[in-house]
């Protein structure tokens, strides 16, 4: 079972697509928003989750103050999860916080012309080829400081990051490194 860890959904359990994707597990998602909240990297950002799954993450980032947040998942099943997820989430929110689900594809979404984000989270198939997630990388509009993270098999290469977008650590847990980019 997957829950909110903190903020004013805090111990809410999400559910989660019973196949086809990988959550985050709840030590890495404290690791991860840790970190987030050291840095205030949190309240009142525009936040992109990419290739949501059940969009814990992005939910997550909603509870603890993020402003918009937007799930983006095209697997239909999954999609619908996030859809109820953050019906959920959205039900126990303060004014001001909106969530929506987008369900199409990261670079449809990408070339849609979305505002640009405070934090991404990009957490894609561990199949999704390097080419694949570099044009995803360079495709994001990002706002001034934005940080992108992106969690891929401790097996995967780093992402080869785009111009105006700069490594700023890495860190490994178990199977999975997170990378951790700033936008200049």
């Amino acid at each position: 079972m997957t829950r909110i860890i903190a903020g004013f959904a805090g111990s809410l359990a999400i559910a989660v697509p019973p196949k086809g994707t990988r959550p985050t597990s709840d030590r890495v998602r404290e690791a991860i928003f840790s970190a987030l909240e050291a840095r205030d990297a949190i309240a009142g950002a525009t936040v992109f989750d990419l290739y949501a799954g059940s969009g814990a993450l992005g939910l997550e980032a909603a509870s603890r103050g993020a402003a918009s947040v937007t799930l983006v998942e095209r697997n239909a099943a999954a999609s619908a999860i996030c859809r109820r997820n953050a019906q959920l989430i959205s039900s126990r929110a303060p004014r001001g916080v909106r969530i929506t689900v987008a369900p199409v594809s990261v670079q449809s979404f990408l070339t849609s012309g979305p505002p640009p984000a405070d934090l991404v989270f990009m957490d894609p198939p561990y199949d999704l080829g390097d080419d694949a997630l570099s044009a995803d990388l360079a495709a994001l509009p990002l706002a001034p400081g934005a940080i992108v993270l992106v969690e891929r098999s401790s097996r995967s290469a780093e992402p080869t990051w785009p111009v105006g977008l700069e490594l700023d650590r890495s860190k490994r847990h178990g199977d999975t490194t997170l990378w951790w980019a700033s936008a200049e």
